[in-house]
This record gives structure tokens, sequence and C-alpha cells, in this order.
């Protein structure tokens, strides 16, 4: 875990930018809401509204960023209004509650627009229960999220845009299907259910801070498509809640909200937050966890019970979201795998096309988008297989299979890149050769996702020309991952 934080590759310094930025952003928009005169939790709620502005909006252009970032106070000025009326309200706040948390994972479909808003959504009601908002303090609220949703936007599209230098990034979408079967829908009624279970156990354990389970069982829940992939996130948050409530014992407690050193730790947590968040899910709970422990003591209540408390709601809501996926319309780890690492080879033949096509001369041939988006669909082939490959799962030889084909898809995306890299020089020349090298690569492809038991071609020694060594050395990744993905297994990699 700690070398995936500190050795994990950070191209052209995305993930640093992204982290001082956002504390940047952050930083200001609660100067912002303190120049305004607000209190303490119209500073807080400022503080987490310009927070999920930056960690939330993640549409492909800066465009669509800055559109979705103006649609956020329409989401959640609304919903706060729910929130704080219904107050007094139990019973009808519990329950749309659990409407704002079907409606915001439903919302996943329309891209990364609606899950943005979902988000932003699910956390303004949730931030409403953490301040115990009441009716009377709503203007301030609202004028609290608008300024700081303002500030981040000037710091995000005007002081610091660093993506207008960026190749738009590519966002592959979730197989479809009808009905039940789509992966939002499914998820929505299983988010749902889980956080019915936690919302109740949760009242249970805590009459005061039942919204934390309710909280766990929704994150566990993003960026997941399978049960196992469910299973490990809810593990690494629990894991991450433990790891950070050992830290704030040590940071945070002794602290006890005193303004300086309180400022200086949440800058620290938000950097935490945003920088491992693309790598470490259980370092980023960490953060989050320290974060929220801060916050605590700003508002004067934090004490060693408290953290106990947030660590028994978090395994709640972790619980919550286990029950969910085991027994409410269940999707298998092995199905979701199977259609990531599918899409993820046919995506390495288009590259290949692409390339050779750029090497023969055409003017229109771009391999750079295929190549982003083959980045994306590596991303989520590794976490699908995380179950696969956690040191928890007993499988060995399930756990062997899988950490062999990610190696071989990860050899066969060095291949891609570096036919890329040699098809971007003005020198290279198509050679005739390269067409026949990007039709076997197409066969390989077909042969290991059509399920059956063709011969894929394993290549001679590669030649010295650097565009046929690249094509080389990704027809031997292919050959070889016809082994792991074909071996008879009960959990099945594709075409097995």
């Amino acid at each position: 875990m700690l070398k995936r934080v500190f050795v994990a590759p950070d191209p052209g310094r995305t993930r640093l930018r992204f982290a001082a930025r956002a504390v940047l952003g952050i930083g200001l928009a609660v100067v912002v809401c303190g120049l305004a005169g607000h209190s303490l939790p119209g500073a807080v709620t400022g503080g987490l509204a310009a927070l999920l502005a930056l960690f939330t909006v993640a549409d492909t252009t800066v465009r669509g960023q800055a559109v979705t970032t103006a649609l956020l106070p329409a989401v959640g000025v609304p919903v706060l209004a729910a929130a704080a009326e219904l107050h007094d309200h139990p019973v009808a706040r519990d329950l749309v509650f659990l409407v704002v948390v079907g409606a915001g994972v439903y919302a996943r479909r329309w891209g990364p627009r609606g899950h943005s808003l979902g988000v932003f959504a699910f956390m303004t009601f949730f931030v409403a229960q953490f301040l115990h908002a009441t009716p009377g303090q709503l203007p301030e609220l609202y004028a609290a999220v608008l300024l700081s949703v303002l500030s981040a936007a000037a710091v995000r599209f005007g002081l610091w845009c660093y993506e207008r230098r960026l190749p738009p990034a590519a966002a592959p979408a979730p197989s479809a299907g009808t009905g039940l079967v789509r992966v939002t829908t499914r998820q929505a009624v299983q988010a749902v259910a889980g956080a019915g279970f936690a919302l109740v156990v949760g009242q249970l354990v805590s009459g005061q801070r039942w919204y934390w389970a309710v909280g766990a069982t929704w994150w566990v829940f993003v960026n997941t498509a399978s049960r196992g992939e469910t299973l490990v996130r809810g593990f690494r948050r629990v894991l991450g809640t433990v790891i950070g409530i050992g830290l704030g014992l040590l940071v945070a407690v002794p602290v006890n909200g005193a303004p300086v050193p309180t400022a200086v730790l949440v800058a620290v947590a938000v950097f935490g937050i945003f920088y491992t968040a693309a790598v470490s899910y259980t370092w980023m709970m960490l953060w989050v966890t320290l974060l929220a422990e801060l916050l605590y003591g700003l508002l004067g209540v934090l004490d060693p019970g408290l953290l106990a408390l947030r660590l028994a709601e978090t395994g709640v809501g972790a619980l919550g979201a286990v029950l969910a996926v085991l027994f409410v319309l269940p999707v298998t780890t092995h199905a979701t795998t199977d259609a990531w690492i599918q899409r993820a080879l046919r995506c390495v033949h288009a590259c290949t096309a692409e390339a050779a096509a750029r090497l023969a001369g055409s003017a229109t041939a771009d391999p750079a988008p295929r190549v982003a988006e083959l980045e994306q669909l590596l991303g989520r082939v590794r976490l699908s297989v995380a179950p696969l490959v956690h040191p928890l799962n007993p499988m060995l030889g399930r756990k062997r299979r899988a950490r062999r084909v990610l190696a071989l898809l990860d050899d066969c995306a060095r291949e891609i890149r570096g036919l890329v890299a040699v098809a971007a020089d003005p020198e290279a020349s198509h050679d005739a050769r390269l067409a026949a090298a990007c039709w076997r690569v197409e066969a390989a492809v077909e042969a290991l996702t059509a399920g059956g038991s063709e011969h894929v071609h394993r290549p001679a020694a590669a030649p010295a020309e650097p565009a046929l060594a690249h094509l080389h050395g990704l027809e031997r990744a292919l050959a070889d991952l016809a082994e792991p993905l074909r071996a008879p297994s009960g959990s099945p990699l594709v075409g097995a």
C-alpha cells in the first residue's frame, strides 16, 4: 500500500497539480466565506462544497467541467433545503435520504456529469446531517454553497486550468443492458437496500451519528460494478478508517480544534485526499477520516469516544453494502472482469490499426485518443480484478492467473505506447510487413475474445525496425495471454 502511493507514476505531475489546486481552491472558498461573515458551520459547508466541486467533476472536456460545476448548486440547494426542513421529522427525512441515494446512483447512467451531480446531491444531504442544519440556517448555507462553488470555479477554470494543455480524457462507458440488468439501475436498487440497512442499524448504534453508516454504504458503491469489487472496497474503507482514527488520536485529538494548527492539518488532509485518490482507496479514506476528525475538533465535539463511534458506523455501512451486493441483484466478479478485458483487448487492436495507418501516411489517423482510452480501460480491468489478486483471496490459482493477465495487458500497453511514439516520428516510413503484423494482431484479439480455441500466432525473433519490434512484442504478449485466459477455472477470465 505504501509503495502504490509513493512509487505510483504521476505523468505530467497531474496528481500533484490536482492536489495542490484543491488546497488553493478550498482555501479560497473558506476565506471568502469568512470575509462574508459566515459562521463556522457556514464556512465548513462552503469548504466541503468547494471540495466536491474540485473532486467529483470529471467531464472529459474543460467546457463540460465548467457546465457541470455551474449545475452543482441547482442540485445542491434544493437537497439542502429538504434536509433542513425535515430536520425535526425523522421518518420523512430518512425516506427522502434514501430517495436521494437511489437517484444519485441512478444518475450515473448519464456519464460523468450525472455521477458528479449525484454525488453532490448526496453529500449536500449528508453535510446537513453532519451540521444538524435547521431552516433558520438556510440563507447562510445557500450563500456559502454559491460563494464556494464560484471560488472553486475561479481557481479551476481561471487561475490554474492545467487541463487546457492536456488531451481530452477518455471515459469508457459501462456495458449497456436493459431493465434491472443495466449497471446503474441495479446499483441504485442495491444502494437503496444497503443504505436502508445502514440507516436503521446506524440509528440503533447512535441516534446522533447514524448518517456515517449511510455515507459509508454510499461511498463503497462508487466506482464498483461487481460484488467482488464492492467487498474489496468495503474492506479498504474500514481499513482506511481504522488507520485514520489511529492518526487522529495522535494528531487531531491533541490539537483539539486550535485554529492555526487545525487549518494547517486540514490543508494537509485535503492534499492527501486528492493526491492519493487515484492510487489507493485505503489512503484516501485515511485522509478523509482525519479531515472529519479535524472538523469535529473545530466544532468542539471531538473525543476518543466519537472516534470509536465513527468506526462502528463505518462498519455498519460497509456491512450494508456487502449484504446488498450479495443478495440484491448480484453480479459476479468474473462476469464484470471478462467484459472489461474484452474491451481492453479490442482497444489494443484499435490502437494498433490507428498507429499503422499513421505510419502508412494517413493524415487523419490519430492513435492518441485510443491510447488514452486504453489506459482508462486498463484502470477498470485492474479495479475489477482487484478481488482476485487481493492478499486475503484464498484461491491461489485464480490469483496467479489474474496477476499474469494484468502483467501481460501492461506489456501490451507498453508496446502500444512505443508503437505510437514511433508513428509520431515524421521520419518514420511505412513497411509492407506492418500490414501483415497488424492483421495478425487483429486475428489474435479475435481469437482471445471469441471464446474459441483457435491458435494464437507467436512471432519469431523481433526485427530491428522499431515499429515492427513493438508489433512483434505485442503479438508475443497476446499469444502469452491465451494460456491464462483459456485455462479451465470456476471463475473464468475472457473466453474460458
